[in-house]
């Protein structure tokens, strides 16, 4: 038995984040709108606000959320939305703002939330989860809640159309990590099946076009499709490894999250490969590939690399990563990745000496 859990609803189209009003208007009569301040100056927060405006719906923006969200400015906004009394909460932007919106409602009897992606990967729009960074230990948690299931969530791919490539290359790749993890976790069921291949499908069709031309609306929607698949993916099988091990990373070294999940996809994968050999194989074969599992594994290998290659994922190294510093991190980043849980949902046993031994292969040439 399974179940399947989405947002409440979700729309889905070119300006629809002007289409929404309405729906927003019936959540509340004052937001707490958390986003970024790249997010604000590029004009897509007044997008939201004229909406707004139009539907008398009055609002509070915050916009010190920098980079991953962590304890202090997830207070901070609470302290805001208890100030202005406010009664739901709206996050635009990428994960972050969007999962410091689920922390905000959480920690207020759960106001409604609406989610409004501006970059295609975290799928945060359509997940129970949140991440929020404790900052006395810079240990990143992983919070499962299903009251922060947003009851509206609005992809509207003209808002990303101005990432730079680096984001599009790093958030587009936590939608692939999202797709495939599931895809491969034990708690896969039929229906995540579906949705995690028509996302892998999408990734590896649209991303490097996205990569090269952000104005590709065509690649941009696909993308914004891809990552809500793959973030229903993740609602309802889970992520595994690679995530388990890319929170200690983004925690300690401040990597984004996509980044340091790109570095990881291909070691992860390959560790948990022989315990799956038929649904790597699969994954393969909806690229295109032909043969053999074992050919067609290695197939979604190869495309994996060279996906990586195209939209130049960096390594530690070359991120400015300090070796000795992440060798004496090594051991509570392990500790941290198990006892995230992510890990155990990975179809092959993982132990802390195998996650030890694929932190020490980042380093390798």
């Amino acid at each position: 038995m399974y179940q399947i859990l989405m947002p409440g609803r979700t729309m889905v189209g070119e300006n629809a984040i002007s289409m929404a009003k309405e729906q927003i208007s019936g959540l509340g009569s004052h937001a707490l709108i958390i986003s970024g301040k790249i997010v604000e100056k590029s004009g897509i927060v007044k997008k939201l606000t004229d909406s707004l405006d139009e539907a008398g719906v009055s609002y509070t923006i915050f916009t010190d959320i920098k980079g991953e969200p962590d304890d202090l400015m997830v207070a901070a906004a609470k302290k805001v939305y208890d100030t202005e009394g406010c009664d739901m909460v709206i996050g635009i932007g990428g994960g972050s703002p969007q999962d410091s919106a689920k922390a905000v409602s959480a920690a207020s009897g759960y106001a409604p939330i609406v989610l409004i992606p501006t970059t295609a990967g975290s799928g945060s729009e359509a997940t129970k989860f949140y991440c929020v960074t404790e900052s006395a230990t810079d240990t990143k948690k992983l919070i499962t809640d299903e009251k922060v299931i947003p009851r509206l969530a609005v992809i509207d791919p003209t808002l990303s159309v101005t990432a730079p490539k680096s984001i599009t290359a790093a958030t587009g790749m936590d939608a692939l990590t999202h797709a495939v993890e599931a895809y491969t976790s034990k708690k896969a069921t039929p229906y995540t099946d579906i949705f995690a291949i028509s996302a892998i499908k999408r990734v590896f069709a649209y991303l490097p076009a996205a990569y090269e031309n952000g104005a590709d609306l065509e690649a941009r929607t696909q993308m914004a499709l891809a990552a809500y698949e793959a973030g229903v993916c993740i609602n309802n099988a889970s992520v595994t490894l690679v995530h388990g091990m890319s929170r200690p990373i983004g925690a300690l070294f401040h990597v984004p999250h996509g980044i340091s999940n790109a570095m990881l996809i291909s070691k992860c994968l390959a560790f948990a490969e022989d315990g799956c050999i038929s649904r790597f194989a699969a994954i393969g074969r909806a690229l295109g590939a032909e043969g053999t599992d074992q050919e067609c594994a290695d197939a979604f290998f190869v495309s994996l690399e060279d996906l990586c290659k195209t939209i130049e994922i960096p390594t530690l190294e070359a991120y400015g990563i300090n070796r000795e510093a992440f060798f004496e991190k090594m051991d509570k980043m392990a500790d941290d990745a198990l006892a995230s849980g992510s890990p155990g949902n990975t179809i092959k046993e993982v132990t802390k000496e195998d996650i030890l031994h694929i932190y020490k292969k980042l380093w390798e040439a």
